[in-house]
């Protein structure tokens, strides 16, 4: 059964669809992040520790309708991430919409500490794209490869027309994103649960200032609260 998701603001309904919670998602750079109400990204070391049917619900929604997710290749591997494949309903949605079956993977690597025989490239839908400053020729065979910092491999990916971008974390590639000022969107779904202990934030690393948000949205299924902040 899938969760329901209520809207309390700007515009109040109820039981909303797939295709309304995602009416509106234009070209952008959007973060998603779950956290505890008391700040922790992380239960038992894992994001997906906090994630609920909700949360569940809008994660596949949000990468429906992107172009690319892309993720640091240190939450690549803490979460286990697989082949970026959509479920079968949003692969449907998008081919019926003009879009490639499934969203392209785009790993953000500092080391280039992975696998060029996982499955993350070896039963890839679509091509990945590894994002790194490092010689990544052993890679050449199974993705493309971008070298530059964040703002070129940014400008590089809506040069290939991937213009919806969707980041998945983790904490220090978005601390990096809002250090060089891309930060478009922010989903944040808050989970009903106090975790305490040192579970990192959302976000951590340098930025020259504090970045302004305004409230996009408040969405609510049961307990669980899903925001927006847009720029």
């Amino acid at each position: 059964m899938t969760a329901r998701i209520d809207r309390l603001w700007p515009d109040p309904a109820e039981n909303l669809t797939d295709d309304e919670l995602v009416a509106d998602l234009g070209p952008g750079l959007r973060i998603n992040f779950v956290s505890s109400i008391d700040g922790a990204a992380t239960h038992e070391g894992r994001s997906g520790g906090l994630s609920g049917a909700a949360d569940k619900r809008h994660f596949e929604l949000l990468r429906r309708v992107c172009d690319v997710v892309m993720v640091g290749a240190g939450t690549v591997r803490d979460e286990g991430y697989g082949p970026m494949r959509v479920s079968a309903a949003s692969e449907r949605w998008r081919l019926e919409h003009g879009m490639p079956g499934h969203p392209v993977f785009a790993i953000v690597s500092g080391h280039l500490d992975l696998d060029e025989g996982s499955r993350i490239f070896m039963e890839a839908p679509v091509r990945p794209i590894i994002v790194t400053s490092r010689p990544a020729d052993r890679f050449a065979a199974v993705a493309d490869i971008i070298d530059a910092d964040l703002p070129g491999a940014i400008e590089q990916l809506r040069a290939r027309g991937l213009t919806r971008i969707l980041c998945e974390g983790g904490p220090s590639l978005f601390g990096s994103l809002l250090a060089v000022d891309a930060v478009d969107e922010l989903y944040l779904t808050v989970a009903p649960s106090l975790e305490a202990g040192d579970a990192p934030r959302i976000s951590h690393g340098d930025i020259p200032e504090a970045r302004g948000m305004r409230l996009g949205h408040v969405l609510r299924s049961g307990d669980t609260l899903l925001l927006r902040y847009v720029r």
